[in-house]
């Protein structure tokens, strides 16, 4: 790990050099290498994030409603090439025509003048800016509220809404986290994702692909109370969502005084609802109940007979969200930080504790791709630099979660961390044997385990 003599790892000013627009589009084969890129290293890593915080000079609020950027890594024979466009959406259009900002965003960005304004437009702008996927022959950018859009994997250029083949339409909210289910000798590979229409019952749509990109399997299930679900995680026979003990209150939205997600409320005194919901609808919903907490992102999940082990990035409250700050002055010392934990939940019993396996401020967790809803022994995270407190994330964590071993490389002072992603080496032996990808400003980082 790199030392950093300062009191603090970081700048706020440096951070602050990572959140403004890229409003460039470019096309290059990258030659400034430090080191070498491994031959046997041959694909594309597709990343997707706000790219444009502001519209025509108008600052937009928080960058969750900045308009989605698609980076395009693509690697071969030693060498790599690099391009980057933005998602076409029909906003982004309509708002890049008009050389002005037409749209509300979820997270408290707000139209020209004032409440007036922005009162009874519940328009969602679709972002497109969460995630990107390859399934189906298809590259996908996704935003959880809406549809999600085509894109040209090659030239990334924008081909237009998608639809699964029909099975969607045009504003259909769509999980920007899909999982993958490798499979197994007895189950093909499936695209394994959801969708969330909350209200006083909220209903969730749970959607398998096969590898064609249709629409196999499609089932509602109910539930009763506001959810507000980002992610979840899968298992061969169950999907898991995590009912974090939130609520919403739609009349500041309503009335243009406040973003949709500022108007929820952490309830504390409450607990997170765990939803196992069957793959196969034969099977019964099994509802647990856990000390509240808030999830944003799972690792992975696996059965143990009637036990069913997930690993999961937990906060203490909800990461408020508030227009009247400024999001580049964030405080990071006054915000609870997110920390791996691992639930036990036992479908018989119907119980769920949780044990902490990671203290450090850590996110994004990423597993060997062909092991989940399989058992797994490392997690790999974008983490702080330093191990208590909460700071931007500088350092890539990977650690055991059965022995509680741990390795962290940062980038302090000067550099940032994106979600890891790990790539398996071909024909390799050991679950960790292969590369960590990562984009982190102000570079881009392989890091590399070897047998």
């Amino acid at each position: 790990m790199q030392t950093v003599s300062q009191s603090k790892p970081y700048s706020l000013k440096d951070w602050q050099g990572g959140n403004c627009s890229l409003k460039e589009e470019f096309d290059y084969w990258i030659e400034d290498v430090e080191g070498e890129i491994p031959a046997e290293l041959n694909g594309t890593l597709f990343r997707n994030g706000p790219g444009l915080l502001d519209v025509n000079g108008r600052r937009i609020t928080h960058p969750f409603d900045g308009d989605g950027m698609i980076c395009a890594i693509a690697f071969s024979q030693g060498r790599a090439h690099f391009r980057n466009r933005f998602v076409r959406t029909e906003e982004y259009c309509a708002e890049q025509k008009a050389g002005r900002m037409l749209y509300r965003g979820v997270f408290g960005t707000r139209k020209p003048g004032g409440w007036l304004a922005n009162t009874f437009d519940l328009h969602k702008k679709n972002v497109a800016n969460t995630n990107v996927i390859y399934w189906g022959r298809k590259l996908m950018a996704l935003w959880e509220a809406s549809h999600p859009y085509h894109i040209d994997p090659h030239t990334l250029e924008t081909l237009g809404i998608e639809t699964l083949n029909g099975a969607l339409h045009k504003g259909s909210p769509f999980a920007a986290h899909p999982m993958i289910d490798p499979g197994d000798e007895h189950r093909e590979p499936r695209l394994v994702t959801f969708s969330v229409k909350p209200g006083p019952l909220t209903t969730i749509t749970v959607y398998e692909l096969n590898l064609d990109g249709n629409v196999v399997e499609k089932h509602d299930h109910r539930i009763p109370g506001f959810a507000f679900i980002h992610d979840f995680a899968i298992t061969p026979n169950y999907c898991l969502f995590f009912q974090n003990p939130v609520t919403f209150n739609p009349i500041p939205y309503v009335f243009g005084l406040r973003g949709a997600a500022e108007c929820i409320t952490f309830h504390g005194e409450r607990p997170t609802k765990i939803w196992v919901i069957p793959r196969h609808e034969s099977k019964p919903v099994h509802t647990l109940e856990a000390d509240p907490c808030f999830v944003f992102h799972h690792a992975n999940a696996f059965e143990q007979g009637d036990r069913i082990i997930v690993d999961s990035v937990c906060y203490e409250d909800f990461p408020k969200v508030d227009h009247n700050l400024n999001y580049q002055e964030t405080d990071f010392d006054n915000m609870q930080p997110g920390q791996l934990w691992r639930f036990d939940l036992n479908l018989k019993s119907k119980t769920a504790k949780r044990d902490l396996l990671v203290s450090r401020s850590c996110e994004f967790p990423f597993i060997h791709p062909a092991l989940i809803g399989q058992r797994h022994r490392w997690v790999f995270l974008a983490a702080a630099h330093e191990a208590e407190g909460n700071a931007p994330q500088q350092a890539l964590l990977k650690v055991n979660v059965e022995t509680g071993e741990q390795e962290v490389w940062s980038a302090a002072p000067k550099g940032f961390t994106g979600e890891p992603v790990f790539v398996p080496k071909p024909n390799s032996l050991q679950e960790d044997e292969g590369w960590v990808l990562d984009l982190v400003y102000p570079s881009f980082i392989i890091l590399e385990k070897n047998s």
